[in-house]
């Protein structure tokens, strides 16, 4: 495996952050560059990468921030290709908003990317319309659970306005992308960590519908949360980043957390990013800044003791809210990564409205909020 990783400004302009020797760009497969919604609308960088790399499969997403090899988070476009040796691509795109069910996209790839040798899929989707929960649900049932997928919900820095996806085109709105990944020399590892401390009793969910939350226990769900935030309710929503949920369907389920990306004062509910099911369990989170990097360092450091090699390369799908509680700090949890896997491991990636990552096993497709997933490849 060879990578190439470099920085596209405004004006398309390239700088170089990594190159692996005898690197051959009219031989890259793979393509994904990573930006803020406005720079890409405005750069529209599809035809440049397209003449730069004219056999790979370009995909463009946009970011709540990216991720690039240097562990900073960049104004710039981030574009990672990698060269594979023995590997195998197939890629599919579907778009949400003319289609009628999430669930012809499950059916979709079923169809067009599940064979004996599929290793793992790669999903990015746009997180702006999308239930991620349905759609991660839909994706396991379609393939029995068996096959790992990896990536996220597109991002729109802080604005949540729209995000948008692009396979072999500039990126637009409603577009999910998914890439299977095939042959027995590629190898995984998968982590997702969030380092966020439950406070509060365990409640149950009374009345929702989907991913939209009325009533926990016997009180308004909006009511409730605002007395547990105290000072910080009065800047809601963006504090909602501060206090996440963690939810379990069933007494037995591990805890997910969920992001608030919406109130309404007049119904008393709140949405997130995921649902949050009638009878599910829930308490309220707070986040530590050292925890939440710890666990980061955790994620990689679960990987790197169950690969028997270095990564070549590790994905890396952070949360929005991370970013918010991290601030300045934020380029801690990316060092302490890079740290674990080593200088030989290129890191790459983005800021997002959602992370998606397999079970605890390395299979199937969960929605995650709040944490740091990590997949990483090693090409045997």
């Amino acid at each position: 495996m060879k990578t190439q990783q470099f920085l596209l400004n405004k004006d398309l302009n390239t700088s170089i952050v990594q190159e692996s020797q005898d690197f051959s760009p009219d031989r890259a497969q793979l393509v994904l560059a990573f930006g803020q919604r406005t720079l890409l609308e405005a750069a529209q960088p599809y035809a440049t990468l397209k003449n730069k790399f004219p056999q790979a499969l370009i995909i463009l997403c946009s970011s709540s921030g990216q991720i690039s090899n240097q562990v900073i988070i960049e104004n710039d476009i981030v574009v990672t290709a990698i060269l594979f040796e023995k590997t195998q691509l197939k890629s599919l795109e579907y778009d949400v908003l003319k289609a009628d069910s999430i669930r012809k996209l499950g059916k979709k790839v079923q169809e067009e990317l599940v064979t004996p040798d599929l290793q793992a899929i790669l999903l990015l989707s746009e997180g702006t319309y999308v239930n991620g929960s349905e759609l991660t649900q839909e994706l396991t049932k379609q393939t029995n659970g068996k096959i790992p997928f990896f990536g996220g919900l597109a991002g729109d820095e802080f604005s949540f306005e729209k995000t948008i996806v692009g396979l072999n085109a500039d990126a637009q709105p409603g577009k999910i992308v998914a890439v299977g990944f095939y042959g027995e020399g590629l190898k995984f590892g998968f982590a997702s960590e969030g380092g966020w401390a439950d406070f509060g009793p365990e409640r149950e969910v009374t009345h929702s519908n989907k991913n939209v939350l009325y009533r926990i226990g016997d009180r308004n769900a909006l009511e409730l949360y605002k007395d547990y935030l105290g000072k910080y309710a009065d800047e809601l929503p963006g504090s909602a980043l501060y206090f996440p949920l963690s939810m379990k369907e069933n007494p037995d389920s591990e805890p997910v957390v969920r992001t608030i990306l919406a109130i309404d004062e007049h119904e008393k509910s709140m949405t997130f990013a995921g649902n949050i099911p009638l009878g599910s369990r829930v308490r309220f989170m707070r986040g530590n800044i050292d925890k939440l990097i710890d666990a980061a360092a955790n994620a990689a450091l679960h990987i790197r003791t169950k690969l028997p090699y270095r990564p070549q390369i590790a994905f890396l799908v952070s949360c929005v809210g991370r970013r918010v509680v991290l601030a300045e700090r934020v380029d801690e949890e990316l060092e302490f990564i890079k740290q674990t896997f080593g200088d030989d491991t290129v890191l790459f990636g983005f800021y997002s409205y959602g992370e998606i990552s397999p079970d605890k096993n390395g299979l199937g497709c969960e929605l995650h909020n709040q944490t740091m997933t990590i997949a990483a490849l090693f090409e045997a």
